[in-house]
Formats: C-alpha cells, structure tokens, sequence
C-alpha cells in the first residue's frame, strides 16, 4: 500500500523514471501545471522560490495536465521548452497526467485524499493546484490555484527550519 509520496517512481518530462524517494528529506511543493492558463505565469514565481530555496533543501516537482479547458495541449518537449525559454524554468518537470477521474496518476489520488480541497472536495479544481510535503513525506497543505507562490513562502520557510 502506498502511503507516501515517496513510495512513487514518476516519469520525467523527458522520458525518465525518477523514484520521488530521491527526495526524501526535503521540502516538496507539489504543482500540477498548464502552459496556456491565466496562472501560467505563477511558473515565474515558481522559478523565484526554487532558487532561493532549493539550496535549503526545497524541491519543486511541476506536473503539467490538460484536464482543464485543454490548456496543456503540446507534447512533454514543448511543454518543457515553453517552461524553459519563456520562464526559465529549472524545477524538475514530469511527464504530463492526470489529476481527475479514472486516470487519475496514483501520486495526486493520495495528495487529494491527504488534503481534500473546500468542503472536503478531493477533486483538483483547476491548474496549479499545489501541494506542501514535509521532509518525512507527509502532505502538509493543499493551496488553491490562485494562491500565489509567495504568499506560500512562509510556511515552506517553516517547514525548512524544523528540518
């Protein structure tokens, strides 16, 4: 039975398996991307905490998704050049999944059931739904879409000093 983040090996956005385990002992902040949403451009603010924290011991893990209004449409290569020329993004990046429904990649089934949404919802509303994991792999907090990178940025702060 899976009952962390850890036990999952996902695709990279090029092709790769990466056991989630190679994070272990650090702060996660799990993302599920679109490269032709309104909040595209929290990728910036994204890229912003990445580099000022993952020397600390943060690691941000962007998993690009077309289940709303298909704003991820390209193949895993244009959405990892898009990420890179127009936000420069150096996060890792994953192959693109599901968050919803019968397809739904096994990771985000146990982030939504460890931290429903409004009203308990465990579905994922929109793009850039995202996901704070504790070092120990625990999934600490769920932040709706809007929800800013920065505004985020205290409790990866609080995460990181007790580590």
């Amino acid at each position: 039975m899976t009952t962390s983040v850890y036990d999952f090996v996902c695709e990279t956005i090029t092709g790769e398996s990466k056991p989630l385990h190679d994070y272990q002992g650090k702060v996660l902040l799990i993302v599920n991307t679109a490269s032709r949403c309104g909040l595209t451009p929290q990728l910036k603010g994204l890229e912003k905490l990445y580099k000022q924290y993952s020397n600390k011991g943060l690691e941000i893990l962007g998993f690009p998704c077309n289940q709303f209004a298909k704003q991820d449409p390209g193949s895993n290569e244009q959405i990892q050049a898009f990420c890179e020329l127009k936000y420069g993004v150096s996060f890792p990046m994953f192959a693109k999944i599901d968050v919803n429904g019968a397809d739904t990649h096994p990771l985000f089934g146990l982030l939504k059931m460890n931290a429903p949404g409004v009203m308990g919802s465990h579905k994922i509303k929109w793009n850039f739904t995202k996901f704070l994991i504790s070092p120990k792999g625990e999934v600490i907090k769920r932040y709706a879409p809007a929800t800013s990178p920065k505004k985020i940025e205290s409790d990866i702060n609080q995460l990181l000093k007790t580590t």
